[in-house]
């Protein structure tokens, strides 16, 4: 597991928290939750998360070490379901799909996410922080795997660039600019059936 990032599937369970520590955790993530969602993410602080959380800094820097992996640990649980999804669930999002079908699949899925959770994903995934969460490892696996099995050449070269429209950043700017989640989703799958299906009209 990647200390910044999100525990994939096949990670070890971790052990049993204190109760005390758990109603630490549990203030910690509501306090935070409440913050993203009325500010800007990207200007929470761990003084604000801990004065809200009611709990002191040395409290919370004993599990969080910053802000960003408050972040992650909201995004967790929707995240994982996903995971599940890609790797066990029913096609075009899970196995059996054609690889166009299942990379357009899997972006309507984030944007999905994203239409309800971009203000954690954007208090998780600023600036260079995005590529460095287990999350994103996940993601960059699969789309390299379609890309491989849709014969791409070099796919290693387009997999950060496929993952690129899915930064809170432009999703966020698109929805700005008056674009509401089908049209993004519609024009990611347009995207995702010009690289992996070329010959398709």
């Amino acid at each position: 597991m990647n200390t910044r990032g999100l525990p994939l599937l096949n990670d070890p369970p971790a052990p049993a928290e204190r109760a005390d520590a758990a109603r630490n955790r549990a203030k910690v993530l509501a306090a935070a939750a409440r913050l993203f969602a009325d500010h800007d993410p990207r200007t929470v602080t761990m003084d604000d998360i801990a004065k809200a959380a009611g709990v002191g800094r040395g409290t919370l820097y004993r599990r969080y070490p910053d802000v960003g992996s408050i972040a992650v640990a909201l995004l967790d649980e929707h995240e994982r379901a996903l995971q599940e999804q890609l790797l066990r669930g029913e096609p075009p999002l899970g196995p059996g799909a054609p690889p166009a079908e299942r990379l357009a699949a899997f972006y309507a899925a984030m944007i999905e996410l994203l239409d309800t959770h971009a203000h954690l994903a954007l208090g998780a995934e600023t600036g260079g922080a995005r590529f460095q969460t287990g999350a994103y490892q996940l993601w960059a696996v699969h789309v390299r795997m379609l890309l491989t099995e849709a014969d791409v050449a070099e796919p290693d070269s387009l997999v950060d660039t496929l993952l690129a429209p899915l930064a809170a950043e432009v999703f966020r700017q698109q929805r700005n600019r008056g674009l509401d989640s089908d049209q993004i989703a519609a024009g990611l799958a347009k995207l995702a059936h010009r690289v992996l299906d070329p010959a398709r009209p």
